[in-house]
């Protein structure tokens, strides 16, 4: 009888052990399967701002600062097309073909013609492949809902580090395009959010990229000078894990354009250099010029963007990224001008 009853004990232990590991193996699964859900969607976000023809009204709140744009994207074979207007304050309108960009300033009759310099405008944000983004960021589904009347699906991407923010993503059921961005700091509270409050997906009239302004002949056209650019004399030791440098380049600034000069004064040209990394969703901007200006070193905050300006040697450097405080005062301590 003794025998039996400890038969029983064991055999009632050996299969609570084998409930309690079938249920962990479940969650084990049941994680994997939503990480991989999660992975999938931000696959499809990726290439939907890229493949699709859609036109919407979006809002970008960052801190008490709030501006509606509108944004109207279509593909014609290989060739992107996409025209932003800006609907606050002074109408600016900025066309791109692929790597070409034109803004459109009516009031001075003006066209300024630039190269893209990163691809990162909403809601094309994703500039890396979303397997890269696991080694930095922890990404699962979030819930479901809806955002300019759509029904949405959420994935959030909570960061591994404090050298970066959280986001949470909502992206249309259907196609996968980006409605929602919201950038999140270390207490899950929103800094910086865009969002759609109108959109149309799918047969978007070809006349919807074109300039409002009809007949440009007469405009002045100013053309940005840009050019690629070999940096590598200027040495980053504190970039926070995951960002690489994506582009090196070199740019005549004009202070007083003639887009803004209402005073006649002559424009004054410098030239500024730029290295952009990124761990392909935020991005830091290192920028050189010059020093011979005189300017007071400091930093500042807008929505999530963090900036400090500083001089060393005989430059001027501003350090400009969508990271927190920490990581851009890393950032900007660490740089170094080599042989020099």
């Amino acid at each position: 009888m003794r025998q039996t009853k400890v038969l029983l004990r064991v055999a009632v232990i050996f299969s609570t052990l084998l409930a309690l590991s079938a249920q962990a193996e479940g969650g084990a699964t049941e994680k994997l399967y939503d990480n991989h859900e999660a992975q999938t969607l931000l696959k499809r976000i990726q290439a939907a701002a890229q493949k699709l023809n859609y036109s919407g009204t979006f809002v970008y709140q960052q801190a008490n600062q709030m501006r509606t744009s509108r944004i109207t994207h279509m593909l014609e074979g290989r060739n992107e097309i996409e025209k932003l207007e800006v609907l606050d304050g002074k109408p600016r309108e900025y066309i791109r073909h692929n790597e070409d960009v034109t803004c459109y300033i009516p009031e001075t009759k003006t066209l300024l013609v630039e190269k893209r310099v990163t691809q990162d405008v909403f809601p094309a944000i994703l500039a890396s492949i979303p397997s890269d983004l696991t080694d930095y960021y922890n990404v699962k589904l979030g819930e479901v809902g809806r955002v300019a009347g759509q029904d949405c699906q959420a994935v959030l991407l909570e960061p591994k580090d404090k050298m970066r923010y959280g986001y949470k993503l909502w992206a249309e059921k259907n196609s996968g395009l980006l409605l929602r961005a919201q950038t999140l700091n270390s207490k899950n509270e929103i800094v910086e959010q865009i969002s759609f409050t109108q959109i149309a997906i799918g047969n978007i009239a070809r006349s919807r990229v074109k300039s409002s302004f009809g007949n440009t002949s007469g405009w002045h056209v100013e053309h940005t000078a840009m050019s690629p650019a070999n940096l590598n004399d200027w040495v980053v030791t504190g970039m926070p894990p995951g960002f690489k440098k994506v582009r090196e380049l070199k740019r005549v600034v004009i202070d007083n354009p003639p887009a803004q000069n209402t005073t006649g004064s002559t424009p004054v040209r410098r030239e500024v250099s730029q290295i952009v990394f990124s761990d392909g969703l935020a991005a830091i901007s290192v920028f050189i010029e010059p020093g011979s200006q005189s300017r007071t070193e400091g930093s500042m905050q807008q929505g999530a963007l963090n900036i400090v300006g500083k001089r060393q040697g005989d430059f001027w450097l501003t350090i400009v990224g969508e990271v927190p405080a920490v990581a851009i005062r890393q950032v900007a301590n660490s740089i170094e001008l080599k042989n020099k």
